[in-house]
C-alpha cells in the first residue's frame, strides 16, 4: 500500500516546490519513492498474471517515473512534479503504444491505461481497426463492468471534424475521432494506503486487458 507519509511528502512539496527545499528533504522523496518502487513491484507481480506480456521480472525502476520536471518549454517552472505516475508495459514507462498508467497524488489518484497520443501512423492502424472491426471495440468499452469502472473514454484529445477517410455518418465516428485512445478511473487517495490497495488496482487494469488486446492487435 501506499504509505501516508508518501502523499505527506506529496502535499508538503506541493507547497515547497523549490530546489532549496527539496534538498533538504531529499531523504523524504527517496523514502516516498521507495515506497511506490515497492507498490509498483507488488503491481507488476500481479499483472503479470493477467497479462502475459508483462513479465513478473519486470523491473519497477523503469516503471516508476522522475518527479523532476521537463520545464524547457512549459511555462510552469516549478522543477518537480506533485504527484509520482508509475507506467507498465512490456518496455516499461517508455512505452510507444498501449500501456498501463498508476497516478498517485494527495488529493486524486487514478488507473488509466489505453494508447496516449499515438504517432500518426499507430493512430491510424487503431483507427482502420475501429473501422473494420468497430462492433468488437465498442463491445469492449460498452460491457456493463467496463462501464461502470471507466465510463466514457477520456476526451481531452479529439477532433472537431471528421478525421480524413470517414464520414460524419460513421456508426463509430465519435471514437475515430479520438487523438488518445485511454480510459481513467479516479481513486480516492485513502483507498491506496489501506491494505489490499494492490488488488484495488489491479481490479481495474483487469478490465482494461481486453481493451489492450484490441490495441495491440490494431498495431501489430
Amino acid at each position: 500500500m501506499i504509505k501516508p507519509g508518501t502523499f505527506d511528502f506529496l502535499t508538503d512539496l506541493a507547497k515547497n516546490n523549490n530546489r532549496e527545499w527539496f534538498q533538504e528533504n531529499k531523504f523524504r522523496h527517496d523514502e516516498a519513492r521507495s515506497n511506490v518502487l515497492e507498490f509498483v513491484g507488488e503491481l507488476i507481480k500481479g499483472l503479470s498474471k493477467i497479462d502475459q506480456t508483462i513479465s513478473s521480472d519486470l523491473d519497477p525502476k523503469s516503471c516508476v517515473m522522475r518527479i523532476y520536471r521537463d520545464v524547457r518549454f512549459s511555462l510552469n517552472k516549478t522543477p518537480y512534479k506533485s504527484n509520482f505516475g508509475a507506467g507498465i508495459s512490456q518496455q516499461g514507462k517508455n512505452f510507444n503504444g498501449p500501456g498501463y498508467y498508476l497516478h498517485i497524488h494527495p488529493e486524486e489518484c487514478f488507473v488509466a491505461g489505453g494508447c496516449w497520443m499515438p504517432e500518426p501512423e499507430m493512430l491510424k492502424s487503431i483507427r482502420q481497426e475501429m473501422d473494420y472491426s468497430g462492433n468488437d471495440f465498442r463491445e469492449i468499452v460498452t460491457a456493463a463492468d467496463f462501464k461502470d469502472y471507466f465510463g466514457e473514454p477520456d476526451q481531452e484529445f479529439k477532433l472537431k471534424t471528421v478525421p480524413k477517410g470517414y464520414t460524419i455518418d460513421h456508426p463509430h465516428i465519435e471514437y475515430l475521432k479520438l487523438k488518445s485512445l485511454t480510459f481513467t478511473h479516479i481513486i480516492d487517495p485513502k483507498e491506496l494506503s489501506k491494505p489490499g490497495a494492490a488488488r484495488k488496482v489491479l481490479e481495474g487494469f483487469e478490465k482494461l486487458f481486453p481493451f489492450m488486446i484490441f490495441l495491440r492487435t490494431a498495431i501489430s
